[in-house]
């Protein structure tokens, strides 16, 4: 009986555990001797990473810079500091780029930082990074589901206007972060064509991969087919979906216009869809969404915390998914994205009949370098057969 009780009593303390909220005190000690009179923000995960967001203002407080985050559950945060825009981000003294800060919060916590140095303070510019193989298809490609326009990118692999030959395609979102490094909004990009140029060097298989900009302030929206609740005190915003609108703007309109522009392998089986965070959601519901015309996808670090109504489409949908995917997720994220990544995982493979390749990086954060890493493997993986052959380009 006792053993009962006692057993009782740890379940109530883990339930009412996961629903505490906490506040994040966070503290600024020293900043350079320039722009004093400028405000500083804080935006991390728990503000869609907004960069001047009053609410993440940080106010004078006896000798230091300080903010007060409350009502926050307990989970990984990760965040910068900017002086309201990503071109006036903090960096190295010398002006290089800094990772991001990360704390695992699982009570109230004050912790303290000095900034060494500004972004935009360093007079070095930035180059473009994107290789010959990289065009901008168009600067306001219409989104007739949405009525808005998007910056589209597209690679060609090496020897696409020389040769007859058919390719795979690869729809990446977030296009700004995905191949040039001045575009891209946390300072470092995937490197997508640098690493493919370099592997159909070596002889892979090439592919043509298809960028596609995020909204900026609806990604939130654009990227999650469900209604979201920032549920923090400081921020109670709600994102309406949107994802269903725009996984219908990819398949009905953007698909067609490639597969149709360009030599192209349209069949599910060399049609791939990949993001990361919040791409990594929606990249997944498109396939669970239309089975039949996506069949591969990069699933990195995905947000299903903001949708946890994607577990259950899993075990509802699963039965006629047979499609390939990659799981990725960094061990410095949080145990939740890491645990909701592999439930998704378990759940897929046991309703449905796709491949799956789950990796976990245990020193992997939640960020545009830890993703380039990793990209080389999925790639090689997805653009192999069941057999683990590569599969060899089509003329037609």
């Amino acid at each position: 009986m006792n053993s009962k009780i006692y057993i009782l009593s740890l379940l109530l303390f883990c339930s009412l555990h996961s629903f505490a909220q906490f506040t994040l005190r966070i503290e600024i000690i020293a900043t350079p001797s320039a722009h004093k009179e400028d405000g500083v923000f804080v935006a991390g995960n728990f503000n869609d990473w907004n960069p001047a967001n009053d609410q993440f203002r940080f106010s004078n407080a006896n000798d230091k810079l300080v903010v007060e985050i409350k009502g926050l559950p307990a989970k990984n945060y990760q965040f910068k500091f900017t002086r309201g825009s990503w071109q006036k981000v903090e960096s190295t003294s010398k002006g290089f780029d800094v990772s991001n800060k990360s704390v695992e919060l699982s009570s109230d916590t004050t912790i303290s930082y000095a900034i060494d140095g500004w972004m935009d303070d360093h007079a070095i510019p930035k180059e473009h990074t994107a290789s010959a193989n990289v065009h901008i298809l168009d600067t306001a490609f219409f989104i007739p589901q949405l009525n808005k326009t998007r910056r589209i990118w597209i690679y060609l692999p090496q020897g696409y206007h020389e040769g007859k030959k058919h390719y795979p395609v690869m729809y990446l979102q977030d296009g700004q972060n995905v191949f040039d490094e001045v575009t891209s909004a946390f300072g470092n990009e995937w490197g997508v064509d640098e690493c493919l140029d370099s592997l159909i060097a070596k002889g892979k298989q090439g592919c043509i991969v298809v960028g596609i900009d995020n909204g900026g302030a609806t990604r939130m929206n654009e990227y999650n087919p469900y209604e979201f609740a920032m549920k923090d005190s400081a921020s109670g915003k709600i994102f309406s979906p949107q994802g269903d609108e725009y996984i219908d703007f990819l398949k009905q309109t953007l698909k067609p216009f490639i597969d149709k522009k360009y030599r192209t392998l349209s069949s599910k089986e060399n049609t791939i869809i990949a993001g990361s965070s919040m791409g990594g959601l929606i990249a997944y519901y498109a396939v669970l969404k239309y089975p039949d015309v996506f069949g591969k996808a990069g699933v990195f670090s995905p947000a299903f915390w903001t949708a946890p109504a994607i577990k259950q489409l899993t075990d509802s949908v699963g039965n006629k998914v047979s499609s390939k995917f990659f799981f990725y997720c960094g061990g410095k994220e949080s145990e939740k994205m890491v645990g909701d990544m592999n439930e998704v995982a378990e759940k897929l493979g046991t309703n449905s009949y796709a491949m799956i390749y789950t990796l976990v990086d245990a020193e992997g954060k939640h960020e545009e370098k830890a993703w380039r890493k990793w990209f080389a493997e999925f790639y090689v993986w997805m653009m192999a057969d069941g057999y683990n052959n590569v599969i060899r380009l089509e003329d037609q």
